[in-house]
């Protein structure tokens, strides 16, 4: 493996970074805490004292919040100055999207506006399509929404049936389709919707105003979570759109599709951060209250492990998202050096590292699921009352691992993305994965002394287990690997878990080289991690070679996969009790 400052996406796997080139969470500028401050400012506000409203859809409600945010700018933190907004960088708006997270529907309908609802328009439109209906977007004058998914094409995007077909005199597209579970669609003014252009093979996209003929909507679908989140099914009948109003080229919508997906997801990992941090609160409040058998639950071992678990799962997390969201930003800005335009850097820079978009999503997602359910545990029967927040929590929870992708397509996507990189010929990742399957008896040894050393080298031997799976797969299945389903998920969670493992080690080196001193309880964090990720990683490699491998070559390999993930004996119980301690001390979320 080789050493390099900045990576590109994927490059993970194969190469090394050193700590002070990461971006971590304690470096954020003033400028950036004060936009964090206003958000959370809102939702204190604005959004909290109103969630049982927003959840009964109380009418016109949402959209009289969304305007609000319009009118603190909160709507274009994303847009460039000339369209009325801010124009944030990538990781700014990351760490406003982590602050809106907490907000429950709100959050959902805040950005699909500003994400999937503006992008589109903001980074593929014409001067003229911006120009007409960027600035009302920033403003919170107009409201937008993302039609793709259609009652037969949901994970399959591009089979969708919604038809454009050229009017006679070549002036309107006459769009025909039916879109489902549309966010916003009681509401928005603008829709990005795609559709198939006669018989094309591939999407095209189109600006459609609801205002227009043909344009109808069914009822609010009734959901088991995000209840104050317009949903419906939206109808195209004879809808004539001008032919100014496609969106990119025409053929381009599936690729448009897709750029603003990956773009979403790594959104998605920093906003299910505030769902889990707000959850947190309510769990060390609950556990500091709630009293049996003569002292709180807080004082229990059963319960500082479910807090402990809380937040290393949370800070993990929180630790990939900005290392990420720093890499993607550095290669936006480098792509605009290069004379790239604003929306084309931003797409580029985002796709280049749709593996970690992926897996973040799926990170994320689910560990906020962990994180409401041991919420609705620790609270007991109470947690099962609607009258307690864990409720809401639990139920909004649930979507993330469904939409932009359900995690399984992610997972999927994440190796598919890897394998596809790393054949290219100026890549290295076969290249190595090759020299690792041929060396399956010898773990890395340890370079330099002390903890981090041998953190770095646990991380190291972790990516080999990784890496000496790829040739026997792949050579395996060949052009049958699309239908192995279940060992590429098993690779791809593996890839998850040292992307994961490695980046909280490398944001702890560098919070202590900042504070110059060590930090025990950090160091807690990543010694119960790095145990679970090793445990899944193993258990995961072992069932891809079950999948694949004949029992000869399948023996050694599980040896290989044993002994490159031991890790030195840690009490993983008093370091657990020791984090816990800490939050039920701070009685917050403060790490």
């Amino acid at each position: 493996m080789t050493t390099k400052k900045s990576l590109r996406g994927g490059e993970f796997l194969v190469k090394e970074v050193d700590a002070q080139a990461i971006f971590i969470p304690e470096e954020f500028d003033e400028e950036t805490n004060m936009i964090t401050a206003t958000c959370q400012d809102f939702l204190e506000t604005e959004i909290f004292p109103n969630l049982d409203a927003i959840d009964k859809q109380t009418d016109g409600l949402m959209a009289s919040l969304l305007k609000k945010a319009g009118d603190l700018g909160l709507l274009g933190l994303s847009v460039p100055e000339e369209y009325g907004g801010f124009e944030q960088s990538f990781l700014s708006i990351m760490r406003a999207n982590e602050a809106l997270g907490a907000a429950h529907s709100y959050s959902v309908a805040i950005m699909a506006h500003t994400g999937i609802g503006t992008l589109p328009i903001l980074y593929y439109g014409t001067q003229e399509q911006k120009a007409q209906y960027i600035p009302k977007l920033t403003s919170g004058e107009l409201m937008a929404a993302y039609c793709l998914t259609e009652p037969g094409a949901g994970s399959d995007a591009n089979s969708g049936r919604t038809k454009a077909v050229l009017s006679e005199d070549g002036k309107h597209y006459i769009l025909n389709g039916q879109k489902m579970w549309i966010t916003n669609g009681g509401f928005a003014d603008v829709q990005t919707v795609f559709a198939k252009v006669d018989n094309d093979r591939v999407l095209s996209a189109f600006i459609v105003e609801r205002a227009w003929d043909g344009v109808t909507m069914n009822p609010e679908e009734r959901k088991m979570g995000i209840k104050g989140s317009s949903t419906r099914q939206i109808f195209y009948n004879d809808v004539k759109v001008p032919v100014e109003n496609m969106l990119g080229k025409r053929g381009e919508g599936f690729r448009i599709a897709l750029n603003i997906l990956h773009l979403g997801r790594i959104k998605l990992g920093a906003t299910v951060l505030g769902g889990a941090k707000r959850s947190i609160l309510y769990s060390v409040n609950y556990a500091n209250e709630r009293k049996q058998f003569g002292k709180t639950i807080a004082n229990f071992g059963a319960i500082k492990h479910k807090l402990a678990q809380q937040v290393i799962k949370t800070f993990a997390t929180e630790s990939a998202v900005y290392r990420a969201s720093k890499d993607i930003q550095d290669y936006i800005e480098e792509l605009k050096a290069k004379g790239l335009e604003h929306g084309k850097a931003n797409i580029e820079g985002v796709a280049d590292f749709a593996v970690e978009c992926a897996l973040l999503k799926v990170y994320g997602s689910e560990a906020l699921d962990y994180v409401v359910d041991e919420a609705v545990q620790i609270y007991g029967g109470m947690g099962f009352s609607s009258e307690t927040p864990v409720d809401r929590a639990y139920r909004d929870s649930r979507i993330n691992r469904i939409f932009e992708g359900t995690n399984e397509i992610n997972r999927l996507l994440a190796v598919d993305t890897l394998l596809k990189k790393g054949a290219k010929p100026e890549a290295e990742l076969f290249d190595i994965a090759k020299k690792m399957a041929e060396d399956t008896e010898q773990v890395i040894e340890t370079v330099g002394t002390g903890y981090f050393a041998e953190k770095a080298t646990a991380v190291r031997n972790l990516k080999k287990a990784v890496l000496m799976l790829i040739p026997p797969i792949t050579s395996t299945f060949g052009r049958k690997i699309a239908e192995e389903g279940e060992v590429l998920m098993n690779l791809s969670d593996m890839l998850m878990q040292v992307y994961v493992a490695e980046s909280t080690m490398l944001r702890i080196k560098k919070l202590e080289s900042i504070k110059n001193s060590e930090l025990p309880l950090y160091r807690d964090i990543l010694d119960v991690l790095m145990h679970e990720v090793a445990n899944i990683i193993y258990k995961a490699g072992l069932e891809a070679v079950l999948g694949f491998a004949p029992e000869k070559e399948a023996d050694q390999l599980q040896q290989a996969l044993f002994n490159l993930s031991k890790l030195q004996a840690v009490n993983l119980k008093e370091a657990r009790r020791r984090i816990a301690e800490k939050l039920i001390d701070d009685n917050v979320y403060n790490f």
